[in-house]
């Protein structure tokens, strides 16, 4: 008998594996490989707002908690995947620097905003107004972590790699079994895939699907991620980068449109002067939600099953604490922030039962 079953794997599933494996309980993950979000994900985590200059919600506990959350598996499984990086963020006009300055003053953004401006030394960059600075953000590399954790759970016989039949699920009084498998608890972490939960497909799950570019261009040689319309992100590899992202809340496929390429080149091309080519293409699908929290907590009838999801586009910074808050009601009879708990939708499951 396993305490917890996962269903999914993303930065959800992840984040609330490593908080088990912290904590020596025995659980088995259940997902497809690449089939995630997280996968195409830029992976970069930024405490501020930067299109209103505002924080966004909880910003400063979860980066000082992430951080070193992240750091300590980089440790124990000897791989490095978080990479320190400020932001730059193009200014437009003056008005933009005035209001740049009056939002470092405030108390949420101090500690992110800095008051001294960056002069534009890079030829192939417009910035006619110079740069404001975002201290204190970075890029996780997810889809190496994933991989990498994969790989250390496929070691332990803890990871199947497999899509999840509902059907097959037994709820029993006081466990879970699934093929063979038998669990105190099932979590389900499955990202937009929660649509075709039977369980719980009642909550308002949106989706939103985004594209991202990846490109080359040995001119360009930058050293921070800018920020103007769009993220142009520095990756591992020499000369590449990632150039995201688009926003669309109809299509819910995962295939690359010609329509989002055009839209993120247009983009690109107003923010640099120099030549690059366009190596990859990528689509996920974010797991919003209409109130922009996430979706935590035990299902309304049955016991011991919980949901994990709604990340959005914040994920990086979000999934550590909002899965310490989900164990930590599990196994030590803690409250859920109500901001995060899935009973603020209660009345939709008794609308739909």
């Amino acid at each position: 008998m396993l305490d917890y079953l996962i269903v999914g794997f993303g930065l959800a599933g992840v984040s609330f594996s490593e908080h088990l494996k912290n904590n020596n309980k025995s659980f088995v993950v259940i997902s497809e490989e690449h089939n995630s979000s997280s996968v195409v994900a830029g992976g970069m985590y930024n405490p501020v707002i930067l299109k209103r200059f505002t924080s966004p919600w909880n910003a400063l506990p979860q980066l000082n908690y992430c951080i070193p959350f992240y750091k300590e598996i980089e440790y124990r499984l000897c791989v490095k995947v978080l990479s320190p990086l400020p932001v730059l963020r193009v200014f437009n006009s003056i008005e933009e620097q005035n209001n740049w300055l009056i939002a470092s003053d405030k108390a949420s953004l101090s500690p992110f905003l800095s008051s001294k401006f960056q002069q534009n030394s890079n030829n192939h960059i417009k910035a006619s107004h110079d740069f404001g600075v975002v201290q204190n953000a970075g890029r996780l590399n997810v889809s190496k972590l994933l991989s990498v954790y994969r790989n250390d759970l496929k070691r332990t016989n803890s990871y199947l790699n497999s899509s999840f039949n509902y059907d097959n699920l037994s709820c029993n009084d006081d466990y879970y079994a699934y093929n063979g498998i038998l669990a105190k608890n099932i979590i389900f972490c499955e990202g937009f895939g929660l649509k075709s939960n039977p369980y719980f497909n009642y909550l308002p799950l949106n989706g939103t699907k985004g594209e991202v570019l990846i490109i080359q261009s040995e001119a360009l040689r930058l050293e921070s991620i800018v920020k103007s319309g769009i993220f142009i992100i520095p990756l591992e590899n020499k000369h590449t980068y990632l150039i995201g992202a688009t926003y669309h809340w109809n299509d819910k496929t995962w295939l690359t449109t010609e329509e989002a390429k055009e839209e993120l080149k247009n983009k690109l091309e107003s923010v640099i002067m120099c030549d690059y080519e366009i190596v990859g293409q990528l689509a996920g699908i974010r797991p919003t939600v209409k109130d922009r929290r996430p979706l935590v907590g035990e299902h309304p009838v049955f016991k011991n099953m919980f949901v994990l999801n709604g990340l959005g586009t914040r994920g990086v910074m979000v999934a550590p604490t909002v899965s310490k808050q989900l164990f930590d009601s599990i196994e030590n009879d803690s409250t859920l922030d109500k901001e995060i708990d899935i009973t603020r939708f209660k009345h939709m499951y008794a609308d739909a039962h």
